[in-house]
């Protein structure tokens, strides 16, 4: 860092081969924009993707996990979830899963 800025370091840069790449986009919520809209999800009374139990959306195919379908959150539920979306996606692919479901789409902090 070089005045509070992170700067860039010559030769560090690479490329990683990958098949599925995932954003993780912050604490901002589901951008409602062209891509949304383009595959046709439905939103949830807070704005938020909805999910069925399995973390699927209304588009087969097409999961959701984290901020995107909770809302703003701690990464220990992004987390949780992202292990509980996978199984759902492994049943959805497979029509049976192995993978653990920690927690409901629908689970809440304790209060």
């Amino acid at each position: 860092m070089v005045n509070g800025r992170f700067e860039k370091i010559e030769g560090t840069d690479r490329e990683i081969p990958a098949d599925f790449v995932f954003l993780a986009m912050g604490f901002v919520g589901p951008e409602k924009g062209s891509w949304l809209e383009q595959l046709g999800v439905s939103f949830d009374e807070r704005g938020n993707v909805a999910r069925n139990d399995r973390y699927m959306s209304n588009v087969p195919g097409v999961f959701v996990a984290g901020d995107m379908g909770r809302g703003q959150s701690l990464i220990v539920w992004a987390i949780a979830e992202g292990r509980s979306c996978a199984a759902g996606a492994d049943a959805w692919l497979m029509g049976e899963t192995q993978l653990p479901s920690p927690i409901a789409p629908t689970a809440r902090p304790l209060q």
